[in-house]
């Protein structure tokens, strides 16, 4: 019997250093023992002093076991349930909150303050394709509270090239859910709504739940039309365009003495000037950089940073490694906010 019972602290102990949970080891040790007991315990005599003292040891490790056990359930029932977490308070930040942007929270221009004015804040990107993608993961790493995005398309292959947002798996799929879904793995404190529709007059409606809006969009019928409604609901708005090595981004605010788009770009391009991405290709990395000076654009926007590009147009040419920026006018003969600017 006793080198069963030295054969059964191994195997106990052996299984304690390779951290197996404890049912696992009994799992082990029983039928060792049981194989014992019935090989040398009780070799064709019931009634011998060797199989009573084995019986006898088996049916005190039975008893402690099963008091071991019985013990264990007292004390999970004894133990209180533990407290809900508190949610924290509309606009306050949740710990884990506080540890994810505290980099941000470090900067003397952003701060508690500007941090916090983002949690709040409600922002519509017009378009989940190139532009929209960088905009969209930094607008969601960022804390932003509430991002509406607004696309009817969905994942194409093609996309991939460039649209980091989408994954390979996503290729078929409505680009706002891909997108919702990226943006909810990289930050879930972060509410994203999904229109899944294209931007036309019927969106003049949504514009009025959000505080900025960001157009990405990759035609020029689109950006007239979000300039129109943007500047009759009185909202700033961050635009962006890109072809094969270039992109142009601002911020048009006439609400506030901006220009707005069409003050800039009063008559659309004649076909064919200005080729489309699909029509003329660009550059994967484009995107993601004029994308993300739209995300930065709106941070500051949002937290009152440095100076955004109200009334500047930057131009940057990716080719030759160039940035240069333009001071913009207004115009008051604009059929969109021509006399409508502040003096």
């Amino acid at each position: 019997m006793i080198w069963a019972l030295v054969l059964c602290g191994a195997l106990w102990g052996l299984g304690s250093v390779m951290r197996a949970p404890a049912w696992q080891r009994w799992a082990v040790i029983g039928p060792v023992w049981g194989a014992a007991f019935f090989w040398f315990g009780v070799p064709g005599d019931l009634t011998s002093d060797n199989a009573r003292v084995w019986a006898l040891a088996t049916l005190i490790g039975v008893v402690w076991l099963g008091y071991r056990a019985a013990l264990t359930r007292l004390r999970a029932k004894a133990q209180p349930a533990p407290a809900p977490a508190a949610k924290p308070a509309p606009g306050a930040f949740a710990p884990e909150e506080l540890e994810r942007y505290a980099r941000h929270i470090l900067l003397r221009e952003i701060g508690g303050p500007g941090q916090k004015a983002m949690k709040t804040a409600r922002v519509l990107v017009i378009g989940a394709g190139g532009l929209g993608s960088p905009s969209l993961l930094y607008l969601a790493a960022a804390g932003v509270g509430t991002i509406g995005v607004v696309d009817d398309d969905v994942v194409d292959t093609s996309n991939l090239q460039r649209q980091v947002i989408h994954r390979s798996d996503a290729v078929g799929r409505p680009k706002v859910a891909s997108a919702a879904e990226a943006m909810a793995a990289l930050n879930p404190f972060v509410t994203v709504v999904q229109h899944r529709q294209r931007f036309d007059e019927s969106c003049a409606g949504l514009l009025a739940d959000y505080d900025l809006i960001l157009d990405g969009s990759d035609n020029f019928d689109t950006r007239y039309l979000v300039n129109r409604l943007a500047a009759k609901a009185g909202k700033p708005l961050i635009s962006a365009a890109i072809t094969q090595w270039e992109g142009q981004i601002s911020l048009y605010d006439p609400a506030h003495g901006t220009p707005c788009y069409e003050c800039i770009f009063p008559h659309r391009p004649a076909p064919g000037m200005v080729p489309t991405c699909a029509e003329a290709g660009v550059a994967a990395p484009l995107p993601g950089i004029v994308g993300s000076m739209m995300a930065m654009e709106a941070v500051k926007h949002l937290t009152g940073a440095g100076e955004g590009l109200r009334g500047r147009l930057m131009i940057y040419d990716a080719l030759y490694g160039e940035a240069r920026v333009i001071t913009l006018k207004r115009r008051e003969e604009c059929a969109v906010c021509g006399g409508g600017h502040a003096a």
